[in-house]
């Protein structure tokens, strides 16, 4: 199998992974509210933390395997450090809670927001026509809300609304997810596409 195609797998499973468990944690999670939740909450509730921990350390795992495989294809070694850096937020905000007093699994979160929202930008070269412009705006959607959190988490400005805490933290979740299904899907079919023109030996 060809590196862009394990690539372009893992990096279609991790989107698929992780919004698949997160739709089961918020239904299986008693009284959790998608807009007044977070995320992470769904880690220090006992019917759904282990699901959490294991979902967040795949979503690691498959995105360092996907950053990976695309480094060996093409040899960017900046671009496999924002998926090995994202992949390392996500596993470090799934093995340390949201109620763990040291703070690290804000650090981890933040890391994840941050690495996972860079993604689509750091692929705007490498794809053309709808999914270019696809990658720009999921992208800056991921930072701008990111920053939107920053602020209303310190307590700058409320900038929560009617969509609250929860809604705003999927809206820098989200971007980059369903960023990862197009991208993850181009990967595996050009592959298809490159294997049927070679010609043959």
């Amino acid at each position: 199998m060809k590196d862009r195609t394990i690539a372009g797998l893992a990096l279609f499973l991790l989107p698929s992974l992780f919004l698949t468990a997160l739709m089961w944690g918020e239904s299986m999670a008693p009284g959790y509210s998608v807009r007044d939740n977070a995320i992470s909450d769904l880690g220090v509730i006992n019917e759904t933390a282990a699901l959490f921990t294991l979902t967040l350390g795949a979503v690691g795992v498959l995105s360092i395997i996907g950053g990976y495989f695309l480094y060996r294809e093409d040899g960017r070694k900046g671009r496999f450090l924002l998926y090995v850096l994202a992949g390392v937020g996500a596993i470090g905000a799934g093995a340390i809670s949201l109620n763990d007093p040291s703070g690290l699994h804000g650090l981890f979160a933040l890391l994840a927001f941050l690495f996972f929202s860079l993604l689509p930008l750091a692929a705007v070269r490498d794809v053309q026509g709808p999914l270019r412009a696809i990658a720009a705006v999921a992208g800056i959607l991921g930072i701008i809300f990111l920053v939107a959190m920053f602020v209303s988490d310190a307590g700058l400005i409320d900038l929560f609304g009617p969509i609250g805490h929860g809604g705003l933290e999927r809206m820098i979740a989200y971007p980059p997810m369903i960023w990862l299904f197009a991208y993850g899907s181009m990967l595996m079919s050009t592959s298809r596409t490159d294997n049927a023109e070679a010609p043959d030996a």
